[in-house]
Parts: C-alpha cells; sequence; structure tokens
C-alpha cells in the first residue's frame, strides 16, 4: 500500500474538484460585492473628479470649515447689526396739545426720538398767536436733566410703546 489506488485517486480528484467549484462561486460572489461597492463608491464621489476617497472627504472637511467659518463671521456681523439697531433712535412717539386755550386748536406737539435704552431726544414746539418756541431736551434712560413737561412724558411713553 505504497501508491495511490485508483479509487483514492478519483476521490482526491473529485473533491479537488469540489473545493474548486466552491471557490468559483465564493468568487462569483466576491465579484459581485465589488461591483456592488464599486458603484456605491462611483455614486459617492461623482463628478467631483478625485479618483481617491481620502482626497474627496478632505476636500468636504474643507468646504465643512470654511462653512463654518462663515457662519461664524455672519453671526458676529448680526450680532453688531442688532446692537446698532438698537442702539438707533428708531422709536417715534408724536403728541400734538393745545398749549393755550385761547387758540382754536393742537397746533403744538411732543415728538420723542428714543432707541430701545430709552436715550434720545424730546422736541416740543409750542405754537402761540403771537410766537412758536422751539425746545430739545435730551434723553437718557428715560429722564432727562431738563424737567419735561406732562406731553413730554406722553411723547416719550408713546415712543417707548412702538415695537
Amino acid at each position: 500500500m505504497t501508491g495511490w489506488s485508483d479509487e483514492i485517486a478519483m476521490a482526491v480528484a473529485a473533491g479537488e474538484g469540489l473545493l474548486l467549484l466552491g471557490l468559483f462561486i465564493w468568487i462569483a460572489v466576491l465579484t459581485g460585492k465589488l461591483r456592488k461597492l464599486r458603484r456605491a463608491h462611483d455614486k459617492m464621489i461623482g463628478d467631483t473628479g478625485v479618483p481617491e476617497l481620502e482626497n474627496v472627504l478632505h476636500q468636504i472637511h474643507e468646504q465643512l470649515a470654511g462653512l463654518e467659518r462663515d457662519k461664524n463671521r455672519h453671526a458676529a456681523a448680526l450680532k453688531q447689526l442688532e446692537h446698532r439697531l438698537a442702539a438707533m433712535k428708531g422709536n417715534v412717539g408724536v403728541h400734538r396739545f393745545n398749549a393755550f386755550s385761547d387758540t382754536g386748536s393742537d397746533l403744538s406737539f411732543s415728538v420723542a426720538f428714543v432707541n430701545d435704552a430709552q436715550d434720545g431726544v424730546v422736541i416740543t414746539g409750542i405754537h402761540g398767536r403771537e410766537q412758536t418756541f422751539l425746545y430739545a431736551k435730551p434723553i437718557d434712560k428715560g429722564q432727562s436733566a431738563y424737567m419735561l413737561s406732562p406731553e413730554e412724558k406722553t411723547a416719550i411713553n408713546l415712543a417707548l410703546q412702538k415695537e
């Protein structure tokens, strides 16, 4: 029994054939998976013109970093504009009144220009038969260093109510 008999040689050949058939099936399955992976890779890379995935991911990372920088820059600019807008004397209140009982209508007025911090100016025009007077008073936090008339206070309150 030093040599192989024909039966053993046939059995070994049949085993090798089955093993070879199994390997061909395994290669076919791997080829299908590789083809599917290649399609997914081509779909992800698209028309970037960059053949390597690492470079594509690097480009995407750089674009995201640029977008983040732009977002931060825009947020800072927006915050600065909001601060400037709040400091503007954009709230206006007008109150017309009759300063003298002997004149016929509401020809006198008080106009208040204030910002959100209640800083600004109130201008009052008092119209009489013979003369007209015009006064301007600074406003700091809703108050003035000069005495405010009730009409001027009304104009300031009207300006502060407009938001």
